[in-house]
């Protein structure tokens, strides 16, 4: 039996299956792609107080919402007319899975583009924008990585986003405590410092969502549900 690893979607004898296996991929990766523009143009905006880009990207969020509509149906679609099974049932359902999560990392970028907006209009927030940055590229690089494994069927990079998810999280903790620290001790801008702390929440679920998608990618791969598991036990999966 060849090693799963090495089994590629999309080698049927029916044509029309491989193309609707490949459209569903590129489609996803295209809704992929378009969030991770989004995510990077929230925190522009934010950083530089540019109210028209936090404008552009709430707007562009009805894209990603269209997308995601046509995705499902596309997958309904070849599970009603193909009924896949073994690997293509797993990159199915994987997809429709994973598109949600595209979705919500949507909804993520267009809070903070929100609050980006009425932060360009009152005046910046004293603290807070540096953290932002930082867990900003953090989370999308890690976002980056899932949909490059997603695209290349490799288990690999999911295995590091996991464990860059746990990074994620006490980043963002450690952030919000400093920031609830200065409004503790300058009460004169907490309403500004609370749209920040709402931007670094937005972040560390874009960081859960990443994570979400790299657990999937796992599943399509290996045929196991590593949620809720442990990363070590992850690594078991990958390595046998």
């Amino acid at each position: 039996m060849p090693d799963k690893k090495d089994m590629s979607y999309g080698d049927h004898i029916s044509a029309k299956f491989n193309e609707d296996l490949a459209e569903l991929k590129a489609k996803f990766l295209k809704m992929g792609g378009i969030v991770e523009s989004q995510v990077e143009n929230a925190i522009t905006a934010l950083i530089n107080s540019d109210g028209l880009l936090g404008e552009n990207v709430r707007d562009g969020d009805k894209q990603v919402d269209r997308l995601e509509l046509v995705i499902d149906e596309e997958a309904t679609n070849i599970i009603a007319r193909r009924q896949p099974a073994a690997r293509d049932l797993r990159l199915v359902i994987a997809v429709i899975k994973m598109v949600a999560d595209l979705e919500r990392v949507g909804d993520e970028a267009k809070k903070i583009a929100k609050l980006a907006i009425t932060l360009s209009e009152e005046g910046q927030a004293p603290r807070g924008y540096v953290e932002v940055q930082h867990i900003g590229n953090h989370v999308r690089g890690m976002l980056r990585d899932s949909l490059d494994a997603f695209a290349r069927l490799d288990p690999e990079p999911a295995i590091a986003i996991m464990k860059e998810d746990k990074r994620v999280d006490e980043e963002y903790k450690a952030a919000a405590r400093s920031l609830l620290t200065f409004m503790m001790e300058d009460a004169r801008n907490i309403s500004k410092c609370m749209s920040v702390m709402w931007i670094l929440r937005a972040l560390e679920r874009v960081g859960d969502h990443a994570c979400n998608i790299a657990e999937n990618v796992i599943y399509m791969v290996e045929g196991e549900d590593v949620r809720h598991k442990s990363t070590e036990w992850a690594e078991k999966i990958i390595g046998s």
